[in-house]
């Protein structure tokens, strides 16, 4: 692959990871709040906080895409195959961080644990998660999809 190209491919690689992880992170730590300050489960934190990443995600996804005219089922199609698998493995790598930081699920919200255990969590993860994006967007698959129609392509199923 050429120089230029294999830079492109990860600069977009990049945008495409740090855009997931925006939303995985809003997400992630709405839920880890709520069940913070609500005492929740660990275990009930932790499916709250992976079911906003997943909310929040999608939604960031599909948010312009639905400003540039593009219908909602098709929208909402082209959210869940660009970013499944980078919330996916974001999600599971934060989560098992945060598990394995020793009292950072029982950390308090006014504590450095917690945020410092949080934001560390969520910078691994994306960093993780980036080879993963690279490799489905140099296939044309995952994010590769939805930068298509960032690009201005025209597409017959806006409308839709």
């Amino acid at each position: 692959m050429e120089h230029a190209a294999r830079g492109s491919l990860n600069r977009l690689a990049f945008t495409a990871t740090a855009h997931c992880l925006a939303g995985c992170s809003i997400g992630e730590v709405l839920g880890a709040v709520i069940g913070t300050a609500a005492a929740l489960p660990v275990g009930t934190t932790i499916v709250l906080a992976t079911a906003l990443a997943f909310l929040f995600g999608y939604l960031l996804t599909m948010l312009p895409l639905l400003r540039s005219g593009v219908a909602l089922g098709t929208a909402l199609r082209l959210a869940f195959a660009s970013d499944t698998i980078s919330i996916l493995i974001m999600e599971i790598v934060d989560n098992t961080l945060m598990v394995l930081i020793p009292g950072a699920m029982n950390a308090g919200l006014s504590e450095f644990l917690f945020w410092a255990s949080l934001l560390g969590s969520l910078l691994i993860a994306g960093v993780v998660a980036f080879p993963v994006v690279r490799w489905l967007i140099s296939r044309g698959r995952g994010h590769a999809v939805v930068h298509q129609y960032h690009a201005g392509s025209s597409h017959s199923d806006h409308a839709q």
